[in-house]
């Protein structure tokens, strides 16, 4: 029998990324803290919010929740070791997308899958090599007045069409959106789950440029023309 699929996340963007990839599935809401420790690295932080957001969600079940998998994700944005989360007000915002401008950075995307009946869980992780434009201070000022910029890791959306702000991007498009769609598919096959659509096909039909999913390396390399 197909287990149930519950999303661990309030993001639109993965739960729109899961209904791409044909699956049913219901939302609960993780309550954790997010705040990094003291002197984390951004990957293993990345591994723990995900993991931390699956194992909060698996607390709210009941015992009836046998056949259950559960999905969650976490995205870092990483410059020179120190981690970007989501901005907390609109200045700390606009200090973001200046300390980023005209550098490339890392964007990491850790997705989990946990089965609370056996509490088996798997995590896959993907590193991106994101490299920004160099926008205007009035752009900066343009882009967090839209408030798009506040509910992201480092404030900023890679597929804003106004703002444009990546000019070079080294890895996965799905992942710098929120979900590694390549790593999504094989833990979710390990798991016995098969997807409708592949992630080749959803990747490429968000993803205005070659998908790293058609590579054997998971990778892709950018250059966005202006």
């Amino acid at each position: 029998m197909h287990p149930t699929i519950i999303l661990a996340s309030a993001s639109q963007r993965r739960q729109q990324f899961l209904r791409d990839l044909g699956l049913m599935f219901s939302i609960r809401l993780p309550d954790i803290d997010e705040t990094p420790l003291p002197n984390e690295d951004p990957a293993a932080m990345t591994v723990r919010l995900a993991e931390a957001k699956a194992q909060a969600v698996a607390r709210q079940l009941f015992a009836a929740y046998e056949n259950v998998l559960i999905i969650a994700s976490d995205t870092t944005v990483a410059l020179d070791g120190k981690i970007y989360g989501k901005p907390e007000h609109a200045a700390d915002a606009m200090r973001m997308l200046r300390d980023l401008r005209n550098r490339t950075h890392e964007v990491i995307s850790a997705v989990t899958v946990l089965q609370p009946a056996t509490a088996r869980i798997a995590t896959r992780v993907n590193r991106t090599a994101v490299t920004m434009r160099n926008y205007s201070d009035a752009e900066i000022d343009a882009y967090v007045a839209s408030g798009d910029p506040m509910d992201k890791a480092g404030a900023y959306a890679i597929q804003s069409l106004e703002f444009a702000p990546v000019c070079a991007l080294d890895g996965c498009f799905a992942s710098v959106m929120g979900l590694p769609l390549v790593e999504l598919g094989e833990l979710l096959a390990t798991f016995g789950v098969t997807t409708p659509r592949t992630p080749l096909q959803v990747c490429s039909s968000v993803n205005p440029f070659p998908c790293c999913a058609a590579s054997a390396e998971h990778s892709v390399h950018i250059q966005f023309v202006p």
